[in-house]
């Protein structure tokens, strides 16, 4: 998803209304309760708080020129990495075994014999198209953030194919792009 991207592809910013603004935060609270203590300090509601329309109907979610979650479609907003970094625990969290840091890290899908081999771990309580944060086994940070494309125990009974698709990992073009000029 961010494998290439770079401040090229942006085709629009602009600055949300109010009414856009307190619809986006709403969205943000629900989908991430663990926030809502600082989710004043992330989205102040003083400080204008730019969408940043890209090419494959992706959009960011910019404040000080610092993108915080993104979003394709209107499919539900996700944090960025560096943003997870500052607050683990928002995101339910899958494990991915060893094997599979070095394809996570360029870019390829969460297959499910990563997820359900002894180094990986499942919260049951995921579902299908949720966006889930990916750890790595013996890893402190998260690697990757993904969106489910099947529930946790579906992974676990068929146990191949995609489990997971990773939007955002870590030194893709997102990453690399700390602020937004």
């Amino acid at each position: 998803m961010f494998k290439k991207f770079s401040s090229d592809e942006v085709s629009s910013q602009n600055q949300v209304k109010a009414s856009v603004q307190r619809k986006i935060r709403q969205s943000i609270a629900d989908e991430y309760p663990g926030l809502e203590p600082v989710l004043d300090d992330l989205l102040p509601k003083k400080s204008p708080l730019i969408v940043v329309k890209c090419q494959n109907h992706l959009n960011l979610v910019v404040v000080n020129n610092v993108p915080l979650f993104f979003n394709i479609r209107d499919g539900p907003y996700m944090p960025t990495l560096r943003l997870l970094h500052q607050y683990p625990n928002i995101m339910k969290k899958l494990q991915v075994d060893r094997g599979a840091i070095k394809f996570v890290l360029s870019g390829a899908n969460i297959m499910c014999p990563g997820l359900t081999s002894p180094g990986g771990a499942l919260d049951d309580e995921v579902d299908a198209e949720t966006p889930v944060a990916i750890m790595a086994e013996g890893k402190q940070h998260a690697l990757a953030i993904g969106f489910t494309k099947m529930s946790a125990k579906d992974i676990k009974t068929i146990n191949k194919g995609i489990g997971v698709d990773n939007m955002h990992y870590l030194n893709d073009g997102l990453w690399k792009m700390e602020r937004l000029d």
